[in-house]
C-alpha cells in the first residue's frame, strides 16, 4: 500500500490558514496515518479544522488542534507547583493509562488543591484528565471544567413495551432523524423558544452578548464526537425508593450532549485569561485558575452556570420534541451533568469541586453512566463516598484515542459489532466504535463502593454525528 503524501496547497484549499499549522498537519498525517487514503486523511483534517477544541484531548491530533486555537501572551506571575501533592484515591487503577495518572499527580500539586480522586474510566485529557475530580480552595479552573461545559446525560422513561424497538425500528429511527441535529458548528435555521435564552447573564459581558444569537440557533442540537440520542430498553429489576419506577421493562430515550459553541467559547476565553494571570510550568499551564474574589473569576462562574443551564435546556428541547411527535409523555426522567464545578463541603470546609468527565454521586443522588453504542448503560444511585469526593465515572472511558481508533478499527469490524448486538446506527464514526472503549462491566465493578445500580439501559437505535448509512440489514419497514 502506497504511503500517504499530502501537499500544502491541498491543505490550504480546505480552509487551513497560512502558517506553521499546515506543515504540522502534513507531518502528523503522514506519520500517524501513513497507510490512510488521501480522501480519508482530508476528512480528518476538515473535522479538526471545523472544531479544534474537540481534538485538544487527542494524543495525536491535538498537535494540529493546538495550532488552530489562538494563544494569548502570558504576562502574569510565575507560580511553582507544590513539591508534595494532596493525596488522592484511584479507583480501577489497573486499567488507567500512565498519562492520565501523571496528569492527576500534577493537578494534585497545584497550590490551590485540597483533595482529588480519579475515576475508573479515566484517560488523558487536556489539563485535568478525563475522569479526574479535583477540589480546590476558592478558585475555579476553566480547563478543570473543560470545553464542553455542563455536558449532560438525560434519560426519559416511557411506559411502553420495548418490543416496539424491533417492530417499529424505521419509525423510531425517523423520529431521531427528524428531531435531532448533530455536528460541530451546525445550527437550526429557526430558533426554539426557551427561557434560558432570556437570561440576564447574556448581558454581562461582550463575550456573552456576542454568543447569544448563535446559542439560540444551536439550542436543542448536539455536537460531534461521543454525543448521541438513542432509543433502547430500560430494565428495572427491583423497586427503588429514591427513583420510584416499578420493576419491569420500558422504552427509554437517552441523550448525551453539552453546551455547544457557547461552552467552548467560554472555556477558551477564560482559560486564556487564567493563563495570562498565573503562569504554571509545562503542561500544567492549562490548569491555571481564577479566584472567586476577582472579577474574571466571578464572570467565569456566572458564564459557566449559564452554559450548564443552556446544556440542560438543549436536552429538554430534544426530549420534548421527540415525546410530542411520539405522542406519549415519559413517566420518569433522570439526568445529571459533568464537566462542571460545584460549591460543596468537604471535611467541614467549602471547596470548589471540579468533575471533568465524572458523575456526581452524593448520597442517594441519581445519575446515568453509559457504556458504548453496543454496551449497556446504567441508572445509578450515589453512595456519597467521601474518598471519591461524592463522584463516579461518567461512562466506560476510552481505551483508544480518536486517532488510534480511526487508524486501526475498520468499518467491517464496526458493522460486525452492530449486527452482533442488533444495533441500528444512524451516523457515527470509527472513533466511536465499541472497540475504542473500555469494558463498562469492569468499570462498574471497580466503583461498587461509589454507586448502586438501579436499572440498566440497552441501546438499540443510536443517532450520532456523521453520514447515515441506512437501516440494519434485513430490517422491515414498519409504522407505529
Amino acid at each position: 500500500m502506497a504511503k500517504l503524501k499530502l501537499k500544502a496547497k491541498e491543505i490550504r484549499a480546505i480552509g487551513y490558514p497560512e502558517g506553521p499549522v499546515v506543515s504540522v498537519a502534513m507531518q502528523v498525517m503522514e506519520k500517524h496515518y501513513k497507510h490512510t487514503k488521501e480522501e480519508k486523511a482530508m476528512e480528518i483534517l476538515k473535522a479538526v479544522l471545523a472544531s479544534p477544541a474537540d481534538y485538544l484531548d487527542d494524543t495525536v491530533l491535538q498537535l494540529i488542534a493546538r495550532k488552530l486555537v489562538p494563544e494569548q501572551p502570558i504576562e502574569g506571575q510565575e507560580i511553582s507547583l507544590n513539591q508534595q501533592g494532596v493525596q488522592f484515591i484511584v479507583f480501577g487503577s489497573k486499567f488507567i493509562e500512565p498519562a492520565a495518572m501523571n496528569q492527576m499527580y500534577q493537578a494534585a500539586k497545584l497550590p490551590v488543591a485540597v483533595a482529588g480522586a480519579l475515576m475508573p474510566d479515566a484517560h488523558a485529557g487536556y489539563g485535568l484528565p478525563i475522569g479526574g475530580v479535583l477540589a480546590v480552595d476558592n478558585a475555579v479552573i476553566p480547563y478543570g471544567v473543560g470545553v464542553d461545559i455542563g455536558c449532560r446525560m438525560c434519560l426519559s422513561v416511557f411506559d411502553i413495551d420495548p418490543a416496539i424497538l424491533k417492530q417499529c425500528n424505521h419509525y423510531l429511527s425517523q423520529l431521531l432523524q427528524e428531531n435531532t441535529l448533530f455536528g460541530s458548528g451546525r445550527a437550526f435555521e429557526i430558533s426554539t423558544d426557551h427561557a434560558v435564552m432570556d437570561r440576564e447573564e447574556f448581558k454581562d459581558t461582550t463575550l456573552l452578548k456576542g454568543l447569544q444569537r448563535k446559542a439560540a440557533k444551536q439550542l436543542g442540537s448536539s455536537g460531534s464526537g461521543n454525543h448521541f440520542v438513542e432509543f433502547g430498553t430500560i430494565e428495572v429489576t427491583e423497586q427503588d425508593a429514591v427513583w420510584g419506577v416499578a420493576p419491569g421493562r420500558y422504552l427509554g430515550l437517552l441523550s448525551h450532549s453539552g453546551s455547544r459553541g457557547l461552552g467552548a467559547a467560554i472555556a477558551g476565553y477564560y482559560t486564556r485569561i487564567a493563563r495570562s494571570k498565573r503562569r504554571l510550568p509545562g503542561e500544567t499551564s492549562n490548569l491555571a485558575w481564577l479566584t472567586l474574589d476577582e472579577a474574571e473569576g466571578i464572570e467565569y462562574w456566572r458564564a459557566m452556570n449559564l452554559a450548564g443551564d443552556y446544556s440542560a435546556a438543549c436536552h429538554q428541547v430534544i426530549h420534548q420534541k421527540i415525546a410530542r411527535q411520539f405522542g406519549r409523555s415519559p413517566i420518569s426522567r433522570v439526568e445529571n451533568h459533568h464537566n462542571f464545578a460545584w460549591k460543596e463541603w468537604h471535611n467541614g470546609k467549602e471547596v470548589i469541586v471540579h468533575r471533568k468527565g465524572a458523575t456526581p454521586a452524593g448520597k442517594d443522588v441519581l445519575g446515568i453512566i453509559p457504556g458504548s453504542m453496543t454496551a449497556k448503560g446504567f441508572v445509578v444511585k450515589g453512595k456519597g463516598e467521601m474518598a471519591a469526593i461524592d463522584s463516579a465515572s461518567h461512562g466506560a472511558g476510552r481505551k483508544m484515542s480518536r486517532s488510534v481508533a480511526m487508524n486501526s478499527i475498520t468499518r467491517n469490524r464496526l458493522n460486525e459489532m452492530l449486527k452482533l448486538y442488533g444495533v441500528t446506527l444512524l451516523g457515527g464514526g470509527l472513533d466511536e466504535a465499541p472497540d475504542a472503549y473500555k469494558d463498562i462491566e469492569v468499570v462498574m465493578e471497580a466503583q461498587k463502593a461509589l454507586v448502586d445500580v438501579v436499572a440498566s439501559f440497552t441501546p438499540s437505535i443510536v443517532k450520532m454525528d456523521g453520514i447515515v448509512s441506512g437501516r440494519k440489514r434485513g430490517e422491515e419497514d414498519s409504522i407505529a
